[in-house]
Formats: structure tokens, sequence, C-alpha cells
């Protein structure tokens, strides 16, 4: 599940509500591709735009849908009390797993952040994997309290963000974290754009938000990344590279919900109100690379 590749869907909306044909669709196909994991209701999955109760019903479909594929489903909410109640529905939903980041309308400071983690990770009783997030949560995990809130119970795994420095120095961080943290919790990386680095430095899984759309195109980068298999990473990370520009423009929400509106996933507008997909020259830009051969099925 916290290993290879972890697809990351949209929550597609129409009018404001879940769209549940074209989500029950799109875990379907991922399901068919055999992806490691289907992450659920993450970022991706506009989880923070959706009530409690669309999150249960939407964490429901995923598991049904999914079938022998495990669903990982975020929990994370401002109030503990929605946080908790999240986790017992996902739980309820037979998911595999859960996702949080550290979300808060104020921003947190490390003690709170680990108190948070302390109080969710002892009332679960599935893996949880800890997000760092700053872009969103604007608090950024340091090591040492990484490897704190990796102590506590049911953690399963850490989603990190883009690894910095060398290649060197990022496998030795990842070396280092992995002495200090228990052996089954794993490594993970996130932020597409820089997804192949961080495999190539050591990462055990690609939290990916491309596969949530196309699977084997991600699979295809994810597997030549973990083989250590330098050349083709670049190849296929280059033919990539106007995706990962809109990504790193604009976040990977807009764009790849752009791209699902063009290939006929899901029906515009399909995000919440008021975010928009692209438009003009960047969605013609994504339309040619639709239309390439970066993102068939391999």
């Amino acid at each position: 599940m916290f290993n290879g590749l972890s697809a990351f869907p949209l929550t597609p909306l129409v009018n404001g509500t879940v769209d549940e044909k074209a989500f029950t669709a799109l875990i379907e196909r991922l399901a068919a591709s055999q992806v490691d994991a289907i992450g659920a209701l993450g970022s991706t999955g506009s989880y923070a735009y959706l009530s409690v109760a669309e999150r249960a019903r939407v964490a429901r479909l995923a598991t049904r849908a999914a079938g022998e594929v495990p669903v990982v489903v975020s929990i994370g909410a401002v109030n503990i009390d929605e946080v908790l109640r999240l986790a017992d529905d996902a739980q309820q939903a037979s998911v595999s797993g859960l996702l949080m980041a550290p979300v808060s309308y104020q921003p947190l400071n490390r003690d709170e952040v680990y108190r948070l983690y302390e109080r969710v990770s002892q009332a679960v009783t599935v893996p949880l994997c800890v997000y760092d997030n700053p872009a969103t949560t604007r608090f950024a995990f340091d090591d040492e309290l990484l490897i704190a809130v990796c102590q506590l119970p049911h953690i399963g795994s850490l989603k990190l963000g883009p690894l910095s420095g060398t290649r060197a120095e990022a496998s030795a961080r990842l070396t280092a974290l992995r002495q200090a943290i228990p052996a089954h919790i794993t490594l993970g990386i996130s932020g597409d754009a820089h997804a192949a680095a961080g495999l190539l430095a050591g990462c055990d899984v690609w939290y990916s938000v491309l596969a949530g759309l196309f699977p084997h195109t991600a699979r295809a980068l994810a597997d030549a990344a973990l083989r250590g298999r330098e050349e083709e990473v670049n190849r296929l990370n280059a033919a990539l590279a106007p995706l990962w520009t809109l990504f790193r423009r604009y976040g990977s929400l807009r764009p790849i919900a752009t791209l699902a509106e063009l290939s006929g996933a899901v029906q515009p507008p399909c995000l919440p109100f008021p975010l928009r997909t692209l438009q003009g020259e960047e969605r013609a830009q994504l339309a040619a690379l639709l239309a390439g051969p970066a993102l068939a099925p391999h």
C-alpha cells in the first residue's frame, strides 16, 4: 500500500455535487491498471471543499470500486472532532489506510502538530500516512519532528515534498531518516515534477497526481526510477516537461483537472467553485500534450 505507485484521482463535481458516476469510473480505471494504491480525497480530490457526509460517501464509493486495490483516504480538517469523525467514517468504509496533513486556519507550531498526530494515531486502527505539505498548511516538518511522529502508533508512511540539494544529499537525508524510524514506515515523494528525482534518491513510493488520470504513464516513470534506469527516467520526464511547468506555475490540481475535461473523463466544470481549470493558451498546451505520445498508454 505504501510502496510503488499511489494514484490520487480527482473528485469531479457537477454543479457543486460529486459526480458519482465519473468518480467511480476513475477508480475502476485505476484498479484495472493495477496501481499499488489509490489515494481518494487527497488535495487533488478536493477534500477540503467537501462536507463530512460527502467525504464519507466518496470513501465508500472508492472502496467499492477499487476491488482488491488498497484505498487510502485523507482525513485532514481544521476541527479535531471532524478529523476523528472522518477517520471513523473512512474505517467503516473499509479503507486500508489514512492520510493526514496538519490542516489548520491558524498555522500550527511543532508541539501542536505533534499533539495532533498523537491524538489521531491513538484513535485509529489502520495505518496513517503523515503528509508534509507546507504549500497548503503553512507548516513545514523538520526531520526531528518527523522522527518523533514516527514513534507514534499506526504510522505507516511519510509523504514528503520535493527533496532539496543534490541527489547525494537527498539520499543521505533519506538514509538518516530510515535509520531513525521504525523499519515498517516507508518514505514517499509527492510533487510530481520532482517525483523522479525523489525515487532515484531512494524514496519507496510516489504519491502521484499524474497517476490519478494517466496511471500507465506514471507507472512507466515510477518503475524506471525505482529500478535506477536513469536514461529512461530522463527520457520519460523530458516528455512530460510541459506538464511539470504548468504544475509548478498553477499547482497540480488545475492542470490535471483540465486534462480530465479535455479527455472526456469528467464533465466541465469539474472543480469546486470558484476554482477553474486552465483556459486559453495553457489549455491549448495541454490539449497538444494529450494528443501526443507522452500521455498515451504504454
